[in-house]
């Protein structure tokens, strides 16, 4: 039975496969593939992309970077990002990591360059091992125990190659990392997030301004993001975990488990559960 997705709280959305931490996969165009049109974005997985052949450029939030063939790009959750790809045969390999699954991969020593957007230029015997791993989770299934280890090694590589600075970008100031302090809040502490005049306090903005920006930027309310971002974490929870699922409404701030199961029934279209049921069921037939 297929689990369904729930819909990331972004503005480009990612769907990894419901108990899956990541996804990776290969990408090729052939000669005859236009120049990719600029589109700002941002998503809430952890992105790294290992390119083959390519040419453009790529933006961060402040920076422009010349890419080149076996550039990398790192894109932590929630920052927005933007490629401009030139015309003609490229490839690439693109890993996306879970946010949940993802934040205590980058928060292990050694790993600071990872909490910021950067792009690196790996030597040739760096390169060939990066492709090798990558290479090596690009055939596993998302679900595969390995998985999420092997990109973990491949996240501790990466810092290793050099940097490509990059030119300065003209500040954004509606952006979204002005908002940034109550989404990492909420991130830090799901159970306890901020309501909207206090999420708004953290940011620095009137409770007006900061709703009217985060409808805009985001595509929800607050409120709805909140809501949304937890049921995110309680399904991955219910199938990564054998916690009650009464214990997983309580530590992620759901009123009762009743309110709970109604709010997860609307959005998935089944009862904890079911869900969990579905997802141990999914595990057995494999």
């Amino acid at each position: 039975m297929a689990l369904p997705h729930l819909d990331r709280p972004i503005s480009e959305p990612v769907e990894l496969a419901p108990g899956a931490p990541l996804r990776a996969e290969r990408i090729r165009q052939g000669r005859e593939v236009a120049a990719s049109e600029p589109f700002v974005h941002f998503h809430d997985v952890h992105e790294l992309v290992l390119f083959g052949q390519v040419a453009g450029h790529f933006d961060t939030e402040d920076r422009r970077h010349a890419l080149a063939p076996h550039s990398l790009v790192f894109v932590p959750s929630l920052h927005q990002h933007d490629f401009a790809l030139a015309p003609g045969p490229r490839d690439w390999i693109l890993l996306q990591i879970d946010a949940a699954a993802g934040d205590p991969l980058l928060a292990a020593p050694g790993l600071e360059r990872l909490r910021q957007p950067f792009c690196a230029q790996p030597d040739p015997d760096l390169h060939r091992r990066l492709s090798q791993l990558a290479d090596w989770l690009v055939g596993l299934v998302p679900d595969d125990p390995l998985a999420l280890p092997l990109a973990g090694l491949l996240l501790r590589a990466i810092v290793r190659a050099p940097a490509v600075e990059g030119e300065k970008l003209a500040a954004d100031t509606h952006g979204l990392h002005r908002l940034r302090p109550a989404i990492d809040r909420l991130r830090r502490h799901p159970a306890d997030a901020p309501g909207a005049e206090q999420a708004a306090a953290l940011c620095a903005l009137s409770p007006a301004y900061f709703s009217r920006r985060f409808k805009q930027q985001v595509g929800m309310s607050w409120s709805d993001y909140v809501r949304t971002h937890r049921l995110h974490l309680a399904s991955r929870r219910l199938l990564d975990t054998s916690q009650s699922i009464a214990a997983i409404a309580s530590e992620l701030g759901f009123a009762t488990a009743s309110h709970f199961g109604d709010l997860f029934h609307r959005r998935f279209g089944m009862t904890p559960g079911e869900y969990r049921q579905a997802g141990q069921s999914k595990h057995l037939d494999a």
